[in-house]
């Protein structure tokens, strides 16, 4: 009420929060954690610059305030995002907030409406974040409040960023071409790997693309006032569309993207032939790059560019292999990551030893150890591998029924760790909010039996990972 806080200080600002106060203690007092939750809020209202607005909408619709609470007392990561964009709580206001999240199809008719009210790419890019946040945000909520797993959730996430992407390409296409026109017959492709390849996007996840040309071999520059070279087009054009991507504006960052999933990785062409990257996968590519390829996804694509890179990723990953060198070159690469990058805390869900990329490294090998006899095993998404895998009978239905529900255990709890925990988590200063949070996203009774679910998990993932891959 000092005024002290940019949102509070007009006089008109301080009466709504006088009037918002008794409705504020009264929300805040049915919390898990009062004074937890109380002290979020306040650090919410510190981060707002302006006041009149949000409190009129808390006025309005005081139950607006059992989300608002709850997000403080549970969730510190999404209260920050609130602080930073409480434009996202109008939202919360549409009858249809906590209703099925749309489809993809949807999706891309809503963010093509709202990009048509663009005056210009600036304005583009700002619309298409904050369709973005709203989505995400949305999502996050349904999480929260348990109407959405965060297995559930991974399609809804990586819908949003494929209807991005997509929208996004041909507004870079249109404005890359009014100085370098285009490739006469060229096309390219956006391919995801990683999370969005595979659909077990969490929130915040950041995007593992690679980009793909084809043109006529005759073509030697595009067609442009600045013409260029096919190999220096595709690069420009994919520099401009990650900037598009990653740059910061009023509304945040779209997505990191991490590029260093293609051929060469971080030494390699930003965007690659589609002759030099069939080249590259059958006489240089690495059995790491091959794992990293089980889970690529196309995105979009102009005209059959991608069912041709599809159909050279499948011939790829069917060709037959030695199963001694698969073996010993994927044992090899887990023990570098597992040096690198390993943790006995269970809560490390990532990299702990019976953790997710135990998993994802028993499916990743056996699908370049089997597809070559039963194509039918290639399936991107880590418990669809391991499922196709007992019914081929190539793995004990028991081993894969272990394994399936240790992944959708560790996906549950990353996801929901990702949505609600800056850091670490530590299990004596965790809110009590918070621990309900997580027991009911991963399905436990409560908090303790969470926790000796994810060691019991651990222990009998890390027997199996050994068993298949002998120390």
């Amino acid at each position: 009420h000092s005024g002290r806080y940019r949102a509070v200080r007009s006089a008109r600002a301080r009466e709504l929060l006088t009037e918002l106060v008794p409705v504020l203690l009264e929300a805040v007092a049915v919390s898990p954690n009062p004074d937890l939750a109380f002290r979020r809020f306040d650090e919410f209202l510190q981060g707002l610059p302006a006041g009149v607005q949000l409190f009129s909408l808390f006025t309005a619709n005081p139950g607006l305030f059992n989300l608002v609470v709850e997000i403080m007392g549970a969730a510190p990561k999404l209260a920050g995002w609130l602080s930073r964009y409480p434009i996202l709580l109008d939202g919360v206001l549409n009858a249809d907030f906590f209703d099925a999240v749309p489809g993809a199809a949807e999706m891309a008719v809503e963010l093509g409406e709202a990009g048509e009210q663009a005056r210009d790419f600036q304005d583009f890019l700002d619309i298409e974040r904050r369709w973005a946040n709203d989505k995400i945000f949305r999502i996050g909520a349904h999480m929260l409040r348990g109407r959405l797993s965060p297995v559930d959730a991974s399609g809804p996430l990586s819908d949003v960023a494929d209807t991005c992407l997509t929208a996004l390409l041909p507004e870079i296409e249109r404005i890359f071409a009014e100085d370098h026109g285009k490739v006469p017959g060229g096309t390219m492709a956006v391919v995801a790997f990683g999370k969005l390849g595979s659909r077990e996007m969490t929130v915040g996840s950041d995007l593992d693309l690679m980009f793909v040309y084809d043109c006529p071999p005759d073509v030697s520059e595009s067609d442009g006032k600045k013409p260029l070279s096919p190999g220096q087009y595709y690069a420009r054009l994919c520099q401009r569309f990650i900037g598009a991507i990653t740059a910061p504006t009023g509304e945040g960052r779209l997505y990191e993207v991490d590029m260093r999933l293609r051929p060469a990785g971080n030494a390699g062409p930003i965007a690659s032939s589609l002759e030099a990257f069939t080249k590259y996968q059958q006489t240089d590519a690495w059995t790491w790059e091959f794992q990293a390829l089980t889970r690529a996804r196309v995105v979009c694509a102009e005209g059959d560019l991608g069912a041709r890179f599809g159909d050279v990723m499948r011939s790829v990953l069917t060709a037959p292999r030695d199963d001694t060198k698969i073996l010993a070159d994927v044992a090899e690469m887990r023990e570098r990551l597992r040096k690198e990058h390993g943790s006995s805390d269970v809560w490390s869900v990532k990299h702990l030893e019976g953790g997710l990329v135990d998993i994802e490294f028993i499916a990743q090998y056996l699908q370049l150890r089997h597809a070559a006899a039963h194509p039918d095993i290639l399936a991107r998404d880590t418990m669809s591998v391991l499922i196709r895998a007992a019914a081929a009978e190539l793995i004990d239905s028991g081993l894969a029924e272990d394994l399936v529900e240790a992944t959708r255990l560790w996906r549950n709890l990353q996801g929901i760790l990702r949505l609600t925990v800056e850091g670490s988590i530590h299990e004596d200063t965790a809110a009590p909010a918070l621990k309900t949070v997580l027991a009911r996203a991963c399905g436990a009774v409560d908090f303790d039996a969470l926790v000796q679910t994810m060691q019991a998990s651990a222990e009998r993932t890390s027997a199996h990972f050994d068993a298949v891959f002998p120390p």
